[in-house]
């Protein structure tokens, strides 16, 4: 995990960005996720999160979170925008910023947002941002290790274990 420090609308990073993602396009990211987050519909937790989705062909979705009377029925805003994204035939990402209104802390994923970025490979990058533009670079591996994706599906089962106790 690498903080990087923000002074004023400079923004330095120690690896000065992603091997895939160069400065100013973390920067953009972390931008786009900014303003996604003005759009959640959170009338019960007053939580706003913004996501910003990077493909592999410089295409940008966003998302936010969109709550629901029904508290398990809304949709964070990291499952969303790859949810748009796959709806329109994407299924690679280089990274996601994710925003939210905290000052004091970084946003992070929640562990189902987490699940749902690793069913897309697990060496993207995933920028936790503050209001300030500063960020932390992890990978989807580091927020979730020693994770289950597609590829255990097919490791070999045994398949004649009993049912009976």
């Amino acid at each position: 995990m690498e903080e990087v420090k923000s002074t004023g609308k400079i923004v330095y990073s120690k690896d000065q960005g992603s091997r895939m993602v160069p400065q100013e396009g973390v920067e953009k990211l972390i931008h786009l996720s900014l303003q996604a987050k003005e759009h959640a519909y959170c009338p019960y937790s007053k939580f706003r999160v913004g996501a910003a989705l990077l493909a592999h062909d410089d295409r940008v979705f966003t998302g936010c979170n969109v709550e629901n009377a029904c508290y398990n029925l809304g949709v964070c805003a990291e499952r969303n925008a790859i949810s748009k994204a796959v709806s329109e035939g994407y299924r690679s990402f280089k990274a996601i910023a994710i925003a939210s209104d905290m000052n004091d802390q970084f946003i992070t994923p929640c562990g189902g947002c987490r699940q749902f970025m690793r069913e897309f490979g697990s060496s993207w990058d995933v920028y936790l941002s503050k209001p300030d533009g500063s960020y932390v670079k992890m990978s989807v591996s580091e927020l979730l290790p020693v994770s289950f994706g597609p590829e255990d599906l097919s490791l070999q089962k045994v398949f004649n274990t009993p049912n009976t106790f």
